[in-house]
């Protein structure tokens, strides 16, 4: 296997590793929520840790990626990902877990930062789209997983087993990541992408960022939504995992779909898919059909939106322009779970986190018609 292979194989598992850690507590949200005595805003917090540490890091990360290089950055990330999994997994509370999963969160930071960058140096034309597009869908993965093994996993271990396991995924990635041979390049010179291309790369950002909110958003409240109905958490791991697995095809489909009908109009109906996807499990009883829908033509768009962003900057600019732009992804990814959390405290039903989450992915289609301005008469 080539190093580009061995490189993406590390990338792809520790992707997948990064959606069972950011799940996972979602996944046992209603039994941690009655053993800590969580409501939903507290449940939603605990989930956006996860993603806090990108709001201070992810700039810096991508300024430390141009002088150490990707893979000295993200096997750095496996490690840290790696300990704060172990952390949660030995944790007597809230709070140590919320500890475990800022250490985690931090060490996904510099995955989630170089991944494009580092696909970006190897990869051209549609190559690029196509290897982009496996990373963003083997995320869902990861997440699927996590609602697939909680429940035989929780009652052999305890939640602790389920953070041991995604210490483990972290570790075999970095393993992994040990076995491609060859290096990266590193410059000592530093640039800092032009007002234009920040402004282009930070828009696409709030993007991202709109997917993101309704897609955590489902992923996050959907299990205490069915457990509110008096679904089995063997149903709710169903959905979770057909909204999920789907994404994968789908992602790679959206790619195909973007080089023929465009990538605007993939974005805009993925969005619109989305956002009914996910008021329709708020207001509706079939989760099987909305977690379908939501997984497949709501996910559509995903490798469209990361591609935009990361070539929002030139390729000398693009470390430091993707630390702009998963900066305002992980802002949002942080604040963005307990808003919708709040939504459904003042609701009194975890429903109204779906809503909320709706209505901020949402945002997406008149972010993206910004950036396309933006294109069109730079300021």
């Amino acid at each position: 296997m080539g190093s580009s292979a061995w490189l993406v194989a590390s990338l792809v598992l520790g992707r997948v590793a990064f959606g069972f850690q950011f799940q996972s507590v979602a996944s046992m949200g209603p039994s941690l929520a009655q053993q800590y005595g969580l409501d939903y805003a507290g449940l939603g917090t605990l989930i956006g840790l996860f993603m806090a540490p990108g709001i201070v890091a992810a700039l810096p990360g991508g300024m430390l990626g141009r002088r150490l290089g990707g893979r000295a950055l993200v096997g750095s990330g496996f490690v840290l990902m790696t300990l704060g999994g172990l952390l949660a997994a030995v944790a007597g509370s809230a709070a140590m877990i919320g500890a475990g999963r800022i250490v985690a969160g931090l060490g996904a930071v510099a995955l989630i930062v170089m991944q494009g960058k580092m696909i970006a140096d190897r990869f051209r034309g549609t190559q690029f789209v196509t290897v982009m597009g496996l990373l963003v869908g083997t995320f869902p993965i990861g997440v699927g997983l996590s609602g697939l093994v909680m429940t035989p996993l929780v009652g052999w271990g305890g939640p602790g087993a389920m953070f041991a396991t995604g210490a483990a995924l972290s570790a075999l990635s970095g393993l992994m990541l040990l076995g491609a041979p060859g290096g990266d390049g590193v410059t000592t010179r530093f640039t800092f992408p032009s007002r234009h291309e920040a402004g282009l790369v930070m828009v696409a950002g709030l993007i991202w960022t709109a997917y993101n909110a309704g897609y955590y958003g489902f992923l996050s409240y959907a299990p205490s939504v069915l457990a509110t109905r008096g679904h089995d958490p063997a149903l709710t791991a169903l959905v979770l995992t057909v909204a999920t697995w789907t994404n994968l095809p789908a992602t790679l489909l959206g790619g195909w779909l973007s080089g023929r009908l465009g990538g605007a109009r993939v974005l805009v109906w993925g969005t619109v898919a989305s956002v009914l996807s996910i008021v329709g499990l708020a207001v509706m009883d079939w989760p099987l059909v909305f977690g379908l829908v939501f997984g497949t033509l709501g996910s559509v768009h995903a490798g469209v939106i990361v591609a935009l962003g990361t070539l929002s900057a030139r390729p000398e600019n693009r470390a430091v322009g993707m630390g702009l732009f998963y900066t305002i992804y992980y802002a949002g990814g942080a604040l963005l779970p307990a808003m919708c959390g709040r939504a459904a405290d003042l609701a009194g039903d975890p429903a109204g986190a779906l809503v909320a989450a709706a209505a901020l992915s949402g945002i997406a289609i008149p972010a993206f018609m910004l950036h396309r301005f933006m294109l069109r008469r730079p300021l």
